[in-house]
This record gives structure tokens, C-alpha cells and sequence, in this order.
């Protein structure tokens, strides 16, 4: 037992006992449970429900809160044909909006990219996650799959042997304990699921970029028909459309920063400078309607599986939001460990499971990869000393001409930033 489960039990302990609690916490089993309701977990259990295989997802937040919690929106092709092949893409086809152009800001002037016409000529779809989310839980509950809501598990006992068990806390305050063939941990890099790998059973690949940025949810139309890449000597400044009403914005700031010390005017003003409003026509302007603070960090666990339990999802790695790969890694590694349980439960086949790992690791350091350049393309560099920024700051204008006038590394960045 590792110390955040020993943790777990003493929570568990320290409930107070009534008559109606002097027994073990209630026993539920499934073949498969999933941990959280993101696109990971719900990708998965619809999959795994559509094969008629026992699974059950537990959540630890309400659904109205799933479905109005502004996430990533940025959907890559192969993420749409994959969601559209097993029936999940009705509400995106008929909602998402495809878009293919993105435009860079800089100190030397501007130029788009229409990625749409470069490296193998396919778009994104921008469809909110909170949609695609509300989707996908409506399909597995219209289907009969089973989730409980506002359950928070709190650790996976037992994934080394032949029958896991996840402890949680019910919406009534009680405990509860699930028992399962497979645990599958989609809730995110600080859930229960990372929390209960014993020490040792996993490498850890961490970093922190030293770059914050202030995430931010405007109710104003996009001012661009394109995504906006500024990059300023006060920091970046980013531009991703939503929906005609929405438009999500980023604004690099000190780390530690209260997103809450922000004011409208603040933000509007910095958002003007940095984007050269000035010189390229005005943004539209609009109430703030969310401010949270965004750390740039990669985090990659190696391998996604210990025993019965699997990572998919923020769980398996975190990448940061500076290339959009988030969501597209979650329902790519979704299908891959539905496929691999599906073949283990239903057929007694381990050999997915046994390759899942490595499968969804090497679309992840690939992601990583670009992520990383992207975040070089569009910062300085954390820390620098003075001739170290100006060298550093002379080679990122360097990367920004290439991508402006070469056409090879301009096919090149269309393939990586809407490829996994």
C-alpha cells in the first residue's frame, strides 16, 4: 500500500459511524471502471457499452457542470473520423465549424498560414468540448450505461492482481467500493488513478516550462477569422474562435499570478497591445465571462499501464494547451484501450492490452514534441540572462521567418499541428 492510499483509508475511517454505517462500505462490481467523465472516460464507455461489456464511470462532478466547462475546442481530422466511425460525431457535424488558417503577429509584421492547402490538407473542426462532452453523455445514458455522478474515487487498490478495487466517496457522503476485472483512470493528472501507482512501478517524465498564461473566456465575436499567434515583447497573446458569440483568448503573464486581479479593461487593453490592434483593426470587445491561470507543463508517465489498471488521458500526459493536443490524445488513446479491453473481455485476447502502452506513447512524444516547439516559437525563454534572451529571441524570429517564407517547413507545420 502506497502512502495516498494509506491516505484514502484514513479519510475513510475518519467518517463518523452511524447505525446505518457499521459495515463495510457498499460493494458494486463491473467489469470495467472508469474514472472520469472527460472525453477519455466517455469515449470509452461508449465504446465499450456498444460491445456489451460491463462498465461503469464514475465522476466525481455534477453533469450540468461537465456540460457547461469550457475546455479545448479544437478537434484534429483523425479525431473527427475516429468519433464519426463508431457513431459519436452526430453533434459535431451538424455544429462544428471546419477552420484552416491561423496568422502570426509579430514585431516584423504579419502573415497567415492557411494550413487547410498545406501538408496533407486537412482542417480542424472547432466544436467546444463542453458540446462534444454533452454528446457523448447523452449517447452512453440514452443507451442505458451506467455513471455515478458526483462520486469522487479515491484510490485503486489491488491493480496487480486479478480483481482491482476503487474506494470512493458517493454523492451521499458515503464510501463506496467498486470491484472490477479493469480499473481505466481518466481522471486527469492528479486523480485517483496516478495517485495509486505503487513507487517504482512507473517513469515519470516532467517539465515545467516556466510560462503561465491567463486563459480567458470572452462573451464577444472572434475578431479574426483565424486562429492569432501574437508574439510581443510583453508576452503572447493568443486568439482561438469558439462559437459566433465566444471567443477564448490567452495572455502570457507571471507565474503565480491572481487571475482575479485581472480587470475587463486590463485585459482588454493588454489584449489590443499584444495583438497590434492598432495596426491590424480593432477586437471585438465583450464581458469576461472566465479567467483561470494556465501553467505550461508536459508530464508523461511511462508505461500507461500497471497490472489491471490503464491510463488514458491527462492521466497518461499532460501536454500544454500551445499546440491543441490534449483532447485529440484522450479519444485517440480511448479507442485504442476500448479495443484492447474489448478483445481481453470478450475474447480472452491480452495481446491489445499488452501493446497499449506502447501504442499510445508514441503519438504522445510526437504531440510533446511539437507542443514543445510551439511553445518555443511563441515565448521567450524563462530565466535567460540578458545576452541569453537576445540570442535566444534572435533564434525564435529566426523559426518564425522560416515558417513565413520556406514552404517545406511550412508543410511541415500543417502536418503536425493538425496530426497525432
Amino acid at each position: 500500500m502506497n502512502l495516498n492510499q494509506l491516505d484514502s483509508f484514513q479519510w475513510l475511517s475518519s467518517i463518523p459511524v452511524t447505525e446505518s454505517q457499521k459495515c463495510d462500505p457498499a460493494s458494486e462490481k463491473a467489469d470495467v471502471v472508469i474514472l472520469g467523465a472527460g472525453p477519455a472516460g466517455l469515449v470509452l464507455g461508449n465504446l465499450l457499452h456498444d460491445r456489451g461489456i460491463d462498465c461503469t464511470i464514475l465522476e466525481r462532478s455534477t453533469r450540468a457542470n461537465l456540460e457547461t466547462r469550457a475546455r479545448a475546442g479544437f478537434l484534429a481530422p483523425n479525431t473527427v473520423r475516429t468519433l464519426d466511425r463508431h457513431g459519436l460525431a452526430d453533434g459535431l457535424k451538424r455544429h462544428g465549424e471546419e477552420h484552416g488558417s491561423c496568422e502570426f503577429r509579430t514585431e516584423g509584421g504579419r502573415f497567415r498560414l492557411d494550413y487547410r492547402e498545406l501538408g496533407r490538407g486537412e482542417p480542424h473542426t472547432v466544436y467546444p468540448q463542453q458540446a462534444l462532452v454533452t454528446d457523448l453523455l447523452a449517447r452512453y445514458l440514452d443507451n442505458g450505461g451506467r455513471i455515478r455522478f458526483e462520486t469522487e474515487a479515491l484510490a485503486v487498490q489491488d491493480a496487480d492482481g486479478p480483481e482491482p478495487a476503487v474506494t470512493a466517496r458517493g454523492a451521499d457522503g458515503r464510501p463506496t467500493r467498486w470491484r472490477a476485472r479493469y480499473v481505466a483512470g481518466c481522471d486527469g493528472w492528479r486523480g485517483a488513478a496516478r495517485r495509486s501507482l505503487p513507487p517504482g512501478a512507473v517513469r515519470r517524465h516532467h517539465r515545467d516550462h516556466g510560462i503561465s498564461w491567463l486563459g480567458l473566456l470572452a462573451e464577444a465575436p472572434p475578431s479574426l477569422d483565424a486562429v492569432g499567434y501574437a508574439v510581443h515583447p510583453r508576452g503572447f497573446a493568443g486568439h482561438m474562435a469558439r462559437t459566433p458569440e465566444v471567443t477564448r483568448y490567452y495572455l502570457q503573464c507571471e507565474p503565480g499570478t491572481d487571475p482575479d486581479s485581472w480587470t475587463d479593461e486590463r485585459i482588454w487593453t493588454e489584449l489590443e497591445l499584444r495583438m497590434r490592434a492598432g495596426e491590424y483593426g480593432p477586437l471585438h470587445r465583450g464581458p469576461i465571462l472566465e479567467r483561470t491561470l494556465i501553467d505550461l507543463r508536459s508530464d508523461v508517465l511511462e508505461p500507461l499501464r500497471h497490472g489491471s489498471l490503464l491510463l488514458a488521458g491527462d492521466a497518461a500526459s499532460l501536454i500544454s494547451p500551445s499546440a491543441a493536443k490534449g483532447a485529440n490524445l484522450a479519444v485517440l488513446e480511448a479507442e485504442l484501450l476500448a479495443r484492447a479491453l474489448i478483445d481481453a473481455l470478450a475474447h480472452g485476447d491480452q495481446a491489445g492490452l499488452d501493446a497499449y502502452s506502447a501504442g499510445c506513447l508514441s503519438s504522445i512524444w510526437r504531440a510533446q514534441e511539437f507542443s514543445h516547439w510551439m511553445i518555443r516559437l511563441l515565448h521567450g525563454t524563462p530565466g535567460a540572462d540578458g545576452a541569453e534572451t537576445l540570442f535566444l529571441d534572435a533564434l525564435r524570429d529566426s523559426r518564425l521567418e522560416s515558417l513565413r517564407t520556406s514552404r517545406t517547413q511550412q508543410d511541415w507545420f500543417a502536418e503536425h499541428y493538425v496530426g497525432l
